[in-house]
């Protein structure tokens, strides 16, 4: 995306707005949260505030798919996401006939592959009405509309869905931000068809995570303020949460973890160095070389008031990131495949 577009699109996004007030108000919710001030507290809101604030920033530095995955030498970025994405429909075993819901679904970058690799038709759930508006759009750019349908709802409670209705489901770092992990793991196993397969992808602590370590605990409150996660599950929380809801675990594995050579998936967010064609935007210099451009961009009226404001919390959650996969306590990779019994 150029910057004109990247422009507009904040331009639209924002509606006009108080940015830097609404980015203020996002960097505090952790403390809103506590339990001696969390009366009234919705944790749906903070979720629906970042993806508000920073969804445009992120496609343009990132890509239409908003979510990590396992690196290679070999490979950019972009292929990467792609690979990742191919062996979650290998898994789901997708095909033509099949009816796919995509909880949490973004701007819909992995729908788009599921549908156009796979022939399976997707709903996609999301409660952010920008995100969905912009998945429409991409959808339709991509001649898909007829493959797709929406709707809008929060995956926590999605009771305009009625039982047993989808042939496959998956989560991509979205489940994530779930107040209650295992009530959206009861929710998405309602929908579900018996015998139905259920891949998903979670943000978790490693074994290497030591609560008594007052390092990890600020890497981990980091992470929770930057990406807005209410707590951040183990590998273990997120099996036995998926165990409670009904489900069988088939596997569950961090899929930063291989053999032979391999790039971290922080990469991209730290330096050049094992991947390639890396965006300069991801890089730490050229975060702030972007920001410094942002400066002199919104004093001309180019680009929104407070855009800045957006890109230093992305600049500080890019940090945490790093953090967290350098100290190796935090791992976004971790990918598991259920099934809801017959």
């Amino acid at each position: 995306m150029q910057f004109g577009k990247l422009s507009n699109a904040l331009k639209g996004a924002y509606h006009g707005s108080n940015v830097s007030r609404r980015v203020q108000h996002f960097d505090g919710w952790i403390d809103r949260a506590t339990p001696e001030a969390a009366r009234g507290y919705d944790h749906t809101e903070t979720v629906k505030d970042y993806y508000d604030l920073c969804s445009e920033f992120m496609v343009w530095g990132w890509s239409e798919s908003l979510h990590f995955a396992p690196l290679t030498p070999q490979e950019s970025l972009e292929d990467s996401i792609v690979r990742h994405q191919r062996l979650m429909i290998a898994k789901l075993e997708l095909r033509e006939s099949m009816t796919v819901v995509d909880v949490g679904c973004g701007i819909g970058g992995p729908m788009r592959r599921v549908v156009n690799e796979s022939g399976a038709r997707v709903v996609g759930i999301n409660n952010n009405a920008i995100q969905l508006e912009k998945a429409k759009t991409l959808n339709r750019e991509a001649g898909l509309d007829g493959m797709v349908d929406y709707v809008t709802c929060s995956f926590m409670d999605m009771g305009v869905i009625e039982d047993n209705t989808f042939d496959r489901g998956y989560a991509i770092e979205s489940t994530c931000h779930a107040p209650d992990k295992r009530r959206a793991f009861e929710e998405i196993f309602r929908i579900l068809k018996p015998g139905a397969l259920f891949w998903g992808q979670e943000m978790c602590l490693t074994d290497k995570f030591d609560p008594n370590d007052s390092r990890h605990q600020a890497v981990k409150r980091d992470l929770m303020r930057g990406i807005a996660l209410q707590d951040i599950a183990t590998m273990t929380d997120v099996n036995q949460a998926l165990e409670a809801a009904g489900f069988q675990v088939i596997e569950g594995m961090d899929r930063d973890v291989k053999e032979g050579p391999s790039t971290p998936w922080y990469r991209p967010m730290e330096g050049r160095r094992g991947i390639l064609g890396n965006a300069l935007c991801r890089l730490p210099w050229g975060r702030k070389v972007l920001i410094a451009g942002l400066n002199l961009a919104e004093a001309l009226r180019l680009f929104p008031k407070g855009s800045t404001e957006v890109v230093r919390l992305l600049d500080r959650t890019a940090d945490a990131y790093v953090a967290g996969g350098k100290t190796g306590i935090f791992t976004p990779l971790y990918c598991f495949l259920a099934r809801k019994p017959l």
